[in-house]
């Protein structure tokens, strides 16, 4: 048991480097793209990223069990320093597109693999307490990424710094994942083709519910993460520094509430309850922004501090839940739940599209808080565990 213990611990570290690399550009890529791409071309980016990822997520399982997953995420983290390198080195504007969007879907099988490790590696008792340490963990590199991102960034506004960062990072990722599971044995992943995985899903009322309520939550963060440093930015007019100093307080909800919540998932409530709230905080809160057009860091500090409450509480409830549910073995459902991130960043260009042909960028924000409470229903309609 103390070996599971210590083999869990360094998956939460692996997962936090892994996070944190991922996290220091993730708020400046949008502004670094916007430097070579108009608006319109910059959403088309972060689509076609999402389409290279969802088809990651579709190869992952055949990849995985012909590979093995220790030596699939070796090789994907040796694929992604070529791809940073390039992204430092590259001024050709296509290049460093086809170089963002392929970074894109090798991040997600990186995050797959390590998802499975921690799969694995965890005891069924204490689904919700591991997976909220392991949250804890990840959502710190959120804190803390933007910070370093905003700091690298600086007043001379070298988004390249940024990723110089992320090339680090994957040095020691690779030596830990390298150092402590050469020996891992795979489960016996299940396969299911596409029409078996989608009807499989569709038999499952409750996983369809859980799904949905999770690319609604993922839609928030898409949008969110894409848009609201360039409106902060362009039209509030806050600093690049004062940024980073907002997004640090407004990501503090993660780290501090996903780890007590995980325990009390596991001991005295079941899940839906606390994520159907998470879901109604995150999409009121949300529309408030809309009405908020002050240029003052504790003001916009103190309202998406709320929002990341709500998204906190969503969030956790829907790991516990989804892990409580589904079988190590399952890497194609595993895969179709993780699809719901690269998914939502399609939707979240269109959403803002669509959305710019009947309000400003200001009201924006009220309809993705309408939108947000969407997830309430398939929330209030799932089975809870207890």
């Amino acid at each position: 048991m103390r070996a599971r213990s210590h083999i869990v611990y360094t998956i939460t570290v692996i997962g936090f480097i892994f996070t944190l690399q991922v996290v220091i550009p993730t708020y400046s890529n949008s502004s670094f793209l916007d430097l070579f791409a108009d608006p319109q071309t910059l959403g088309f980016i972060y689509m076609a990223s999402a389409a290279a990822s969802i088809f990651v997520y579709l190869i992952a399982t055949s990849l995985i069990r012909s590979l093995g997953n220790y030596t699939t995420v070796i090789l994907a983290i040796c694929i992604q320093i070529a791809l940073f390198y390039g992204l430092i080195s590259t001024t050709a504007p296509e290049t460093l597109a086809l170089l963002f969007i392929t970074q894109t879907a090798v991040s997600v099988l990186i995050g797959l693999c390590i998802d499975i490790f921690l799969e694995v590696y965890t005891d069924g008792s204490n689904i919700g307490t591991i997976r909220g340490l392991f949250g804890a963990s990840l959502n710190a590199a959120w804190v803390v990424g933007p910070l370093i991102g905003s700091m690298l960034i600086g007043q001379s506004e070298n988004f390249r710094n940024t990723y110089v960062a992320s090339l680090a990072m994957l040095f020691p990722l690779l030596y830990l994942v390298y150092r402590n599971f050469p020996c891992f044995r795979d489960p016996n992943y299940s396969h299911l083709s596409p029409w078996q995985l989608t009807r499989h899903i569709s038999t499952d009322k409750d996983l369809m519910r859980l799904i949905m309520a999770n690319l609604v939550l993922q839609t928030f963060y898409s949008w969110m993460v894409v848009y609201s440093p360039i409106y902060l930015n362009k039209v509030i007019g806050f600093s690049w520094e004062e940024i980073g100093i907002i997004l640090v307080i407004m990501l503090l909800p993660f780290p501090l509430i996903q780890y007590h919540l995980g325990r009390l998932a596991d001991k005295k409530y079941g899940e839906k309850e606390i994520m159907a709230i998470g879901f109604a905080i995150m999409g009121i809160s949300t529309m408030f922004l809309s009405f908020t057009t002050v240029k003052s860091i504790l003001v916009w500090s103190i309202l998406l501090f709320i929002t990341r409450i709500g998204a906190a509480a969503a969030e956790i409830m829907m790991e516990t839940y989804f892990f409580k549910t589904v079988s190590t073995r399952d890497t194609a459902v595993l895969g179709s739940y993780r699809m719901t991130r690269p998914l939502s960043y399609f939707i979240a260009p269109l959403i803002m599209m669509f959305g710019l042909l009947v309000t400003t960028q200001q009201y924006m924000f009220a309809i993705v808080g309408l939108l947000s409470l969407i997830g309430i229903y398939p929330a209030l309609r799932i089975r809870d565990t207890k």
